[in-house]
This record gives structure tokens, sequence and C-alpha cells, in this order.
């Protein structure tokens, strides 16, 4: 019922072919990406298949925005390149399927969609969350994740009921229209995946950080800086939607944070390792979180801040051992107010 929005010709008439080129994890020249690109579109075997290791980065590579990362997935599951064992991967399927537990209940704006991660509401706290309601669970469950285990089917059979849910279940007939995402998964999902497979979303989706932004500027003469340098750890997901990407730099400057200078940052970001060890592939997580994380300490980085739950949890205790505080980009901005509470 919802096919994946890809013109094969786009590819066909791409001179570049940024989306393998500029891969940091496998290594192609132009005339070979030219190549394994044709292999994918025809349907035929390629190393493609075999070796990506669904960071998404491509989506963002892509000058066109003809989905090459939506494409690798789907010829992964139409011929069994599974990047995560069978066994796990049906797990994953079974434990985070939709409860069906859910009730209508009425919310006022800001909404801030927690989406699977009811540990983190206590996030939602304080004067950048006046008067927010929080909606948070498995039947509103953005699915995103799929993407990584090469599942696109899960995708196209749960999203349309989980957008269902959202909007019938909480947003409608509480008059209210727009969803503030609190990470870039559901963002993502919402914004750029779903019109992707042609999955409509009758509400409007906010950013965290565009929400982050405005709150900020409502209440600038409360705003004590922190004076602090920070690293980012930009989530695979912020792929999707690069768009986003000035609000990081728009948030650091209102509070006072020093972005520092890093190999790894913005498009040369590197993914957080997990999903590499989901994928059995260990060295190379090691690998990749070692340089990042020697990146980050290099860069002299008093603060990791994370907009992925997922990141944040990997990567938190290998950061507090390098001497660097992890923390969520809502909590970072809460750190500008609570010194004034603490009389500064």
């Amino acid at each position: 019922m919802y096919e994946l929005n890809y013109k094969p010709q786009i590819c066909d008439q791409c001179k570049t072919c940024d989306c393998l080129v500029n891969c940091q994890y496998m290594d192609f020249d132009l005339v070979t990406a030219k190549l394994e690109k044709e292999n994918i579109i025809k349907g035929r075997d390629s190393k493609v298949l075999d070796e990506c290791v669904t960071c998404y980065a491509c989506e963002e590579y892509c000058p066109n925005g003809n989905h090459p990362f939506y494409l690798i997935v789907e010829r992964q599951e139409e011929k069994g390149f599974l990047p995560v064992p069978e066994p796990i991967t049906k797990q994953q399927i079974i434990m985070m399927k939709p409860r069906g537990t859910i009730s209508p209940a009425p919310v006022t704006s800001p909404v801030i969609n927690m989406c699977y991660f009811p540990m983190l509401t206590g996030c939602i706290r304080g004067k950048l969350y006046e008067g927010a309601s929080c909606i948070v669970g498995s039947d509103i469950f953005c699915n995103v994740m799929w993407l990584h285990f090469a599942k696109n089917s899960v995708i196209r059979e749960r999203l349309p009921r989980m957008i269902d849910n959202i909007w019938n279940y909480y947003l409608k007939d509480s008059g209210v229209d727009e969803l503030v995402c609190f990470h870039d998964e559901c963002y993502g999902t919402f914004r750029q995946l779903a019109p992707a497979f042609g999955i409509e979303v009758p509400f409007k989706s906010i950013h965290l950080f565009e929400y982050l932004s405005k709150k900020l500027d409502e209440l600038k003469d409360e705003i004590h800086p922190i004076n602090a340098k920070v690293a980012y750890q930009r989530p695979c997901s912020n792929r999707l939607v690069p768009e986003t990407q000035h609000w990081v730099d728009d948030i650091f400057q209102k509070i006072g944070a020093e972005r520092v200078n890093r190999t790894y940052d913005r498009e040369n970001a590197l993914c957080c390792g997990q999903v590499f060890r989901a994928h059995q592939r260990d060295d190379l997580a090691d690998d990749v979180q070692g340089r990042n994380l020697d990146d980050m300490q290099q860069a002299g980085a008093d603060y990791c801040v994370f907009n992925c739950p997922a990141c944040f949890f990997t990567l938190s205790d290998a950061v507090t051992e390098r001497g660097i505080v992890p923390i969520l980009m809502s909590d970072l901005c809460q750190l500008a107010f609570k010194k004034i509470a603490n009389g500064g």
C-alpha cells in the first residue's frame, strides 16, 4: 500500500554518486560507486547491501532528495541481507510492538512527544516547558529504528497506526494540530520518512530544538550563560532532516555554550556505535567510539550533548570516563536557569 517515492532516472543522471562516494564506512571511488548503485537499482546483489552500517548518512549526502538509503534498506529486506541476526530482529519486533493500551486523553499545547522513552519524561519541567502536555508509550512509537534492521515492512505496517493514534487519541479532540518531537527520530519520521513512503501526517511536527530556541528567546532576560565548551553527538536520524542543524548552534549561542571545533561533527559526525554492536560488528563499534571520544577529549569539551536517547544511553559511561559530562540538550538548557535559581 505504501510505496517508496524513488525515481531511478534521477540516480541514472547523477554525476557524483555522493551517497556512496561520501560514505564514512565503505570506501568507493566514483566508478565503483556507480556500478554498485546500478546493481542496487536493478535489484542485483551488491556489496553495499552486505556492508551498509545503516547510519542514514546517504539520505543527507544525496543532493536530489531521492532516498538512496531507503532504497538500500528495501533491497536488503527483499534479498535477505539482514544486518542484525534474524533471531534478534524477530525478538525486537515482538518486544517493540504496539500494546493496544492507549486511551483518549485531553492535551494542551505545547504537546511534547516522548515516543517510547517514559524514563525521560522528567525532562519536561520548569520554565522551558511550562503548561506542556507529555505523551509517551509503545502505541505512539515512531518505528524509525527498523531502518537499522532492514525492515521497512514493519514501518509500513506500524507507522500509519502510530500516527493515527497520536491524532485521534490526543490532538484532534483537544484542538491541537502541532506536536513537539523530543528527539530527531520522531521528527525525522513525520517530516521526511512518512512522506517518502506516501504516509499522511495530519499534524505539524515541531523539532525540539526549534521549540527550545524560541523559548530561550522568550526567557532571554532570565538566562545566565553557562560558559562551557560542548561537543554535540549528532544522531543518525538527524541525517533525515539536516535543515534542523542550525538550531544547535542557535541554542548554544543563546545559553553561552561554545561548540568545540572537532573532526567528527556536522556532516562528518560518527554513529554512537550501538547499531554496529547490534549488527555484531564489535571491532567497528570500538574503532568508531574510540575515534569519536578521542576527538571530543582532544577538543577540550566539558559536556557531550545528546538529543537521541539511544546515543545518550550508549555513550554516557564512556564519555564520563573521559572526564566529559553527558547531558541531553534539554537539560543543558535548564542549566542556564538553575544558576539563576541558585543565586548565580
